[in-house]
């Protein structure tokens, strides 16, 4: 998996992706939510940018070992923690999980894939309550 400096639009990007790819699949209702709360602005970058992250992941995810794509993306424990290092400053860690749980709340069903990145988001940032305080608020 490439690394992308801390902080950086593209580790933003990144973690935002993961959570909207989780489940296999994005449906009418995610793409809504994403140009709604414009996600690429809010995380400093362009759309183009931010499809060049996602298909950048894909292509990580595809050629792996530590994951497979099928019907759900999974991806190894390490390698999540290693993603969701990358982000530490405090204001953008809640800023990506209130975007990440808006994305996978969009279709109103949130996968365990889904679940997965998020949960390793707040726990990882220490987010837990916060995560727990905005699940349910979308949609």
């Amino acid at each position: 998996m490439r690394s992308y400096p801390r902080n950086s639009p593209q580790a933003a990007a990144r973690i935002v992706a993961l959570a909207m790819l989780a489940d296999g699949s994005l449906c009418k209702k995610e793409l809504d939510i994403f140009d709604r709360l414009d996600v690429p602005a809010q995380i400093g970058m362009g759309q183009a940018e931010f499809h060049s992250v996602v298909q950048t992941l894909c292509e990580d995810l595809l050629s792996a070992a530590h994951s497979s794509w099928g019907a759900m993306c999974r991806i190894d424990p390490r390698t999540l923690a290693e993603l969701m290092a990358e982000i530490d400053r405090p204001e953008l860690r809640r800023k990506l999980i209130r975007l990440c749980v808006a994305m996978v709340e969009a279709d109103g069903n949130v996968a365990d894939s889904e679940s997965i990145v998020l949960e390793a988001g707040a726990e990882h940032w220490g987010l837990q309550r916060e995560m727990l305080e905005m699940r349910g608020q979308h949609g």
